[in-house]
């Protein structure tokens, strides 16, 4: 397995935690309004959700304007959706991820992205897979204080221990 593939499985094994943790709470909790970062569970699971979305067509090289014109219609599909609605279009996402992910034969391999505020960067499958996965690392921590805000223990999303449930064979 190469170390895109790694990370990225990381990633969505920490998103399966929090869904999986969401859906043993009472379901107004995922929409109820909390003074925190974001307004709600939801609108922070739909940030990683099209934040992810974005990426994965970074990654394979659209333009920016077929992305903004994707990101567009993506904010559209994700509005209203519910936690498991939500938790099945980061399943299909996290297939197209995977599906992507194993077909490159070097995660390595430098091109270059273009945004028009920030300009050009060198960079490679790897890079974007770790940033994809420290955004998501970061959002999942405002799920866990949001949850803890509310009296709500989260659930432990260490690299370590997905380490040590992949070793049992329980990852993923």
């Amino acid at each position: 397995m190469s170390n895109a593939v790694q990370l990225y499985d990381f990633h969505k094994w920490s998103n399966t935690r929090v869904f999986n943790r969401l859906k043993e709470l009472p379901k107004e909790l995922y929409t109820n309004e909390i003074v925190s970062v974001f307004p709600t569970l939801s609108h922070v699971m739909v940030h990683i959700y099209l934040t992810d979305a974005l990426w994965l067509k970074v990654i394979k090289q659209d333009s920016f304007e077929s992305i903004m014109a994707y990101l567009g219609k993506a904010r559209k599909e994700t509005e209203n959706r519910s936690l498991e609605e939500l938790e099945g279009m980061f399943v299909k996402l996290g297939n197209e991820y995977e599906l992507f992910l194993n077909e490159q034969a070097d995660s390595e391999r430098t091109f270059t992205i273009e945004h028009p505020q920030y300009g050009k960067l060198e960079t490679n499958v790897f890079e974007l897979i770790q940033h994809v996965a420290n955004h998501g690392t970061y959002h999942r921590g405002n799920i866990t204080a949001m949850l803890r805000q509310e009296g709500v223990p989260g659930v432990p999303l260490d690299y370590v221990f997905y380490l040590y449930e992949k070793k049992e064979g329980l990852a993923h």
